[in-house]
């Protein structure tokens, strides 16, 4: 088999292996945001994004739903107290204490969407790279496969 051959070969395998890769990037990329979104769901996470109708609530299904729902927590949280040093003042947590549970419940949930919205973000750079994978494959398979064709003609 002549070298030019064994390079088309090797360009068609690097190509399939891309175009699978990416594949395998882009099922996890939809299958974790499926998983984030149906968590929020099960949870009720819900946002009003119309202040002119606050009961009417939309469910979080994206990094700027989250990111919006997270900071009007902060907002609602920093009502409470600026922070958290200055809730405590120089006492210490108090879980008996109504107002310091608030404040921590908030810093939880708080904290889970903001996690959410590093998530939905890391997804896209995922589902992103998994497509340049697939094209990226598909474009060595195609040059593997012109190659292999024009070796056969000499």
């Amino acid at each position: 088999m002549a070298i030019i051959h064994k390079i088309a070969l090797l360009i068609l395998i690097l190509g399939i292996i891309g175009v699978l890769l990416g594949g395998v990037f882009v099922w996890q990329g939809f299958a974790k945001n499926r998983l984030i979104v149906d968590r929020m769901n099960v949870e009720k996470v819900t946002l009003a994004l119309d202040p002119g109708n606050p009961e009417r609530l939309t469910p979080v299904r994206n990094a700027t739903d989250a990111q919006k729902a997270a900071d009007a927590i902060a907002s609602h949280r920093r009502s409470i107290s600026p922070s958290y040093q200055d809730l405590l003042g120089s006492g210490r947590f108090d879980p008996t204490n109504p107002t310091h549970l608030t404040y921590s419940q908030a810093m939880n949930l708080e904290n889970y969407l903001y996690m959410a919205v590093t998530a939905f973000g890391l997804i896209q750079v995922v589902l992103g790279t998994g497509a340049f994978m697939i094209v990226t494959g598909l474009a060595l398979f195609l040059t593997g496969l012109a190659l292999f064709k024009l070796s056969g003609q000499n």
